[in-house]
């Protein structure tokens, strides 16, 4: 049964349980050092000892990612089909564009796109396997232009190899956990180095990105998933499902409403109960309503906006569009009766990888820009580098760095 509150009840429910990161971070540690020397012959102890490894290399040959291709059921082609049209076409419209222009006489200046050399993307594989996570994270990468895109997968199932043949991705290693990660971070002989690290993981995983987030790019550090509902009306049977369906992913997981109706507050506490009965993930499902989940009643849509936003929620689910306004934190947000959140993590286009507990507040999800660099561009004429000559001697000689201010009058 999920609780109802009042707003003044909601601290330690909205207080997230801090990932025990420190504990993870003492058990991963020698892992990524012992990657980090003894390369592949570590990498390969460690996949056998925790993934179950047979094969004598982490790297799938590329026949049997063509046979997994061939084993995927119509229906599923055509889903992710679907579905990789509209995540392609919203990373196009995210990327930025390359420009030069006058800003000044003799002063022209732009940027640069260019995307990173090597990216991998961490699918995961533990209670459920995520070829959707394969799609986000590889077409944003096609989209930058990424050369060389990797993928980690420990245990991948036939949808999560043949969806990687699907989008033409062949480097593709049977490995995870912070071995994984280390692997990527350094590079062996088998697994080439990357640039970037992205996708979701075990608290393992996220331990071994912040501990590698010096040596390699990371998108975040992901915690347990979340979603908070905003509804002063609505369908019972919507909202139900929505949290359920955040529910499932782990026990772990938090699902909250946050409503000014007491009715609606019941009927919504009534169809959980009912949809749980029959729901194949029950198990995991009721464990995280009742531990981490609650309906939390509140005088107003102000206040709940200002509670989401305290919040920062990984998805916000909002009634209408006249509160996106008053969105000032989340990762994601789903307006409307008809825009739930499977939408956004499986179809609708926009990134499912997304910022958990609090994380919201500095970035948003994951986008074609974490592939990409914009670099500067600056070239001045010699009149206006004269023009600007006494800014930057002054600004130099302030700083006491002489050189910085004789490079400029040296080409007087």
């Amino acid at each position: 049964m999920i609780r109802i509150l009042t707003s003044r009840q909601i601290g330690r429910l909205l207080e997230r349980k801090a990932a025990r990161l420190s504990e993870a971070e003492a058990t991963v540690r020698p892992i990524l050092e012992d990657v980090k020397r003894r390369g592949d012959r570590a990498l390969m102890e460690y996949a056998r000892r925790f993934d179950g490894l047979a094969r004598r290399s982490v790297r799938v040959p590329a026949a049997e990612l063509a046979q997994a291709q061939a084993r995927l059921a119509p229906p599923f082609r055509k889903a992710v089909a679907a579905a990789a049209r509209n995540i392609r076409a919203y990373a196009r419209a995210q990327m930025p564009r390359p420009w030069r222009r006058k800003f000044a006489p003799g002063l022209e200046l732009g940027q640069l796109v260019r995307p990173l050399d090597t990216v991998a993307a961490y699918i995961p594989a533990g209670r459920y396997p995520l070829p959707s996570t394969l799609l986000m994270t590889v077409i944003p990468a096609q989209v930058a232009g990424v050369p060389a895109i990797l993928i980690a997968s420990p245990k991948p199932v036939t949808e999560v190899l043949g969806t990687a043949a699907l989008l033409g991705v062949e480097r593709v290693f049977e490995m995870g956990g912070a071995q994984a990660i280390a692997a990527f971070a350094y590079g062996t002989r088998t697994v080439p180095r990357a640039d970037r690290i992205v996708g979701p993981g075990n608290i393992y995983v996220a331990a071994a990105k912040k501990l590698l987030a010096g040596e390699v790019g990371i998108d975040f550090i992901a915690g347990p998933t979340e979603i908070l509902i905003v509804a002063a009306a609505g369908d019972p049977q919507y909202l139900a499902a929505d949290m359920l369906a955040q529910a499932e992913h782990d026990t772990d997981a938090s699902a909250v409403l946050l409503t000014t109706s007491h009715r609606l507050a019941a009927e919504v506490g009534r169809e959980v109960d009912r949809q749980l009965a029959d729901l194949p993930t029950a198990p995991v499902a009721a464990q995280a309503i009742a531990r981490n989940s609650a309906i939390v009643m509140v005088s107003s849509l102000e206040e709940a906006m200002e509670i989401a936003n305290r919040f920062a929620p990984e998805h916000l689910s909002i009634s209408d569009s006249s509160l996106l306004a008053q969105v000032r934190h989340a990762g994601s947000v789903f307006v409307g009766p008809f825009s739930p959140e499977a939408a956004g993590d499986y179809a609708a286009g926009p990134n499912h990888v997304l910022p958990t507990g609090g994380a919201a507040r500095q970035r948003g999800g994951l986008s074609v820009n974490d592939y990409l660099k914009v670099i500067s561009v600056q070239q001045l004429t010699r009149p206006a580098l004269a023009a600007l000559a006494p800014s930057i001697t002054t600004l130099a000689r302030a700083e006491g760095l002489e050189a910085h201010a004789r490079s400029v009058e040296v080409r007087r």
